[in-house]
């Protein structure tokens, strides 16, 4: 038996290390995306940065490990046997719950899912074991709870929300009254007090505060009772120290304020937020420790040794660190998920990646009926003085470089890291485990919101896009809670044979969204159209897009094909992953039509031409999918309707105009892949052939219906996917027509 329980932490150590890599993979935008969204420093210094506050903060988090112990459940009331059960079915949900996110590239709270993982657990398996005792019922279940610190700890989480929201947005708008956004020309002792204030927040807050009980804890309580006298003299010295660098180095002390940030809300990360990983695992080692070496039966001994403090072995925190750094620099996923926290809090314009839903909607209205009644009430004085603070500075760059600014700037990315980390080392140094997530995340929405980064373009897709992320937040604890305790009872009832199963599911899992994860990946770098930073004029336009319209004739001819083939068997199937498909590919078309404004700017002043030309391209391509679009849908819906098969000789017609076209299609990719643009007009004198091609199967279904065809349906399905195909090979033409002219036109 004691071989059973010694493989079970062998698994437990190996599913720590895979939950340290999935967990990482979403918290790291907790501490990266101010950083990476201002641009301050490079990529590479942020992670460095980052890396050494991880490792710092993984070796200085020991006492939080007490919240997987005893922070959810009475660790006295389950037996050995009961509380590895326990600990295996958390660690298992917690890989499969943020892998999910991970490759949804949503961001969520690791805390929230450990803490109701535990509490779903600990509930399943109180319930089993009041159904086998007939001395208890099911009011003796709060006595397996540890009441008073869930209810501490799942408040502390959904307070975190609201206080991180309302600070960020106060503190954000009070330094943009002092800094504005022109903050580079304002007086140098403005910048001075702010980054006294932010250094002495970050020094004291993250890196004191952060090791307070910890074995690097090297000044005792002194700062507990010199705290005010502390943070005065740091402010002074910092503000002072601040000053001499601006005015006698020219020295960024903004940029300063991101690094030390950064590198601060690593550590808070890393400190608070390391139980979430490996506290789990650790607990059941300390666990392993203590019945092995008791001599008692697993079933019999009672863990009541988990309710005191057991010190974390350093080594382990140590490698535990290592692995989250590693993870932080390999992991695709981790930037997938940053990328969507930056776009949310970005101040311009551009692609927003959330639709808009009718609370947002009404969110929206509601304020900007509520900005015009607080217009009214406001003296038109202090309007003005509140708007004259809040104008943006004309920033001149070169139109190639548009692309290039940042998602907001410096002083954003400093308010964000400086109330974040402050937020996060004070819950740290309490012992509470609020979710880092939750807080960074928030803070950068009020400071965005507060910032005016919301403006009526982007609203609606803004706001829809928070409560998306903050609606994903409670189906986690939904999940984690539920997910737990099935694979408590499951375990319970099988076994190692359903822990086997489920660690197999585990990788599987893993295995298969990696693989989904590297091929979206890839699809969203193949789809670039234009590569914005490049082009200056039109030939650069129609060398760069031409690539584009390669894959573009590629795709449509493969869907085209499927259609057709599909629709030979009916099969329902494959005429549903073929619309899916086409849905994608009219996304990426949109997608393009709505960065035509930012891609106009972004070129020489006299390429008129060249925005003539993309547009016009952007047009005939939205036909074409629009035209693939219908003959898809309409035989999908065809078949879904159970309607009746096309007859044989309508097949073999749509068969016969399939390869014809198949074949033009594959000229004009081969032609616009390598960019031989004077082999489209040979492509376009053959049009012709197939167009008299469609038309005599028009004829021929007009003969039918007088004749033989005694299906409306069918008849309207025919037509129909005929007619579009026509309404296809223009607008392809019409793009050969365009390259040939806009080509010739800009050699000469």
């Amino acid at each position: 038996m004691e071989n059973y329980y010694y493989m079970l932490i062998v698994a437990l150590g190996f599913l720590a290390i895979l939950d340290l890599v999935v967990g990482v993979s979403n918290d790291a935008v907790n501490f990266l995306n101010s950083a990476i969204g201002s641009k301050a420093v490079s990529m590479r210094t942020i992670l460095i940065v980052a890396s050494i506050g991880i490792v710092l903060g993984a070796i200085s988090s020991s006492g939080m490990m007490e919240v997987a112990r005893s922070g959810i459940f009475v660790p006295g009331k389950f037996y050995f046997s009961e509380i590895m059960i326990i600990f295996m079915a958390v660690m298992l949900t917690d890989i499969i719950l943020l892998d999910l996110f991970n490759t949804l590239g949503l961001p969520t709270s690791t805390t929230v899912s450990i803490v109701f993982e535990l509490l779903g657990a600990a509930v399943a398996m109180a319930l089993i074991k009041i159904s086998v005792d007939s001395q208890l019922t099911t009011a003796n279940l709060l006595d397996f709870i540890n009441q008073t610190k869930a209810i501490e700890i799942i408040s502390g989480i959904l307070i975190s929300v609201v206080i991180a929201f309302t600070v960020g947005a106060l503190v954000q708008f009070l330094t943009r009254l002092l800094l504005t956004f022109n903050f580079e020309k304002r007086p140098k002792y403005y910048a001075a007090i702010f980054g006294g204030l932010s250094l002495i927040s970050i020094t004291y807050f993250i890196v004191l505060k952060s090791f307070k009980g910890t074995a690097f804890d090297l000044f005792g309580s002194y700062f507990e009772s010199h705290k005010l006298l502390i943070f005065g003299a740091g402010f002074v010295i910092w503000a002072a120290l601040s000053y001499l660098l601006i005015a006698l180095f020219r020295v960024n002390i903004y940029k300063i304020i991101i690094v030390a940030g950064t590198f601060a809300l690593a550590m808070a990360f890393a400190g608070n937020d390391l139980v979430n990983f490996i506290g789990v695992p650790i607990a059941a080692f300390n666990s392993y420790e203590a019945w092995s070496a008791s001599g008692v039966l697993a079933t019999e001994y009672s863990m009541d040794a988990l309710a005191g403090k057991v010190p974390t072995p350093t080594f382990f925190l140590f490698m535990a660190g290592v692995i989250m750094v590693l993870t932080l620099w390999f992991s695709k996923k981790a930037r997938s998920v940053a990328a969507t926290e930056v776009n949310l809090a970005r101040q311009d314009h551009g692609y927003e990646r959330f639709e808009p839903n009718p609370l947002s909607r009404v969110i929206v209205r509601f304020f900007v009926s509520s900005a015009k009644v607080s217009e009214k009430i406001m003296p038109k004085s202090i309007q003005d003085w509140i708007e004259s603070k809040f104008e943006k500075p004309v920033v001149e760059l070169p139109k190639n470089k548009t692309y290039e600014m940042p998602a907001f700037d410096m002083v954003r990315a400093s308010t964000n890291l400086m109330v974040a980390g402050v937020l996060i080392a004070f819950a740290t140094s309490l012992k509470l485990p609020l979710s880092t997530t939750y807080v960074t995340f928030m803070v950068a929405m009020g400071t965005s919101l507060a910032d005016r980064a919301w403006g009526r373009d982007s609203a609606v897709y803004r706001v829809s896009g928070v409560l998306s992320v903050i609606g994903g937040w409670f189906f986690t604890a939904f999940m984690a809670f539920t997910a737990a305790a099935v694979f408590t009872y499951f375990i319970n009832l099988g076994g190692s044979a359903v822990i086997a199963f489920l660690l197999m599911l585990v990788m599987f899992n893993l295995i298969r969204n990696y693989l989904s994860h590297a091929k979206k990946y890839n699809e969203e770098e193949r789809k670039k159209f234009i590569k914005n930073s490049d082009v200056k004029n039109i030939q650069s336009v129609i060398n760069e897009s031409s690539e584009h319209i390669s894959q573009v004739v590629k795709r449509v001819n493969k869907l085209y094909t499927n259609v057709v083939e599909d629709l030979s068997t009916h099969d329902l199937n494959k005429l549903s992953k073929t619309n899916k498909h086409v849905k994608k590919l009219n996304e990426e078309i949109d997608e393009l039509k709505d960065d035509v404004f930012y891609f106009i700017k972004s070129l020489d002043d006299s390429s008129v031409n060249a925005s003539r030309f993309y547009i016009m391209v952007l047009g005939y391509l939205q036909d074409v999918t629009q035209s693939i679009s219908y003959i898809s849908k309409s035989s999908h819906k065809h078949v879904q309707n159970n309607h009746p098969n096309l007859k044989a000789s309508q097949i073999s017609d749509l068969k016969y105009i399939n390869t014809e076209l198949s074949e033009m299609l594959k000229a004009i990719e081969e032609a616009f892949g390598t960019q031989s643009f004077e082999a489209l007009s040979n492509i376009i004198n053959e049009k012709q052939d197939l167009f008299n091609d469609v038309s005599n199967s028009i004829e021929k279904q007009v003969s039918r219906i007088r004749t033989e065809e005694s299906s409306p349906k069918n008849t309207t399905l025919y037509f129909g996917i005929l007619l579009e195909t026509k309404d296809l090979i223009n607008a392809i033409m019409n793009i050969l027509h365009l390259y040939e002219e806009f080509n010739s036109a800009s050699k000469k």
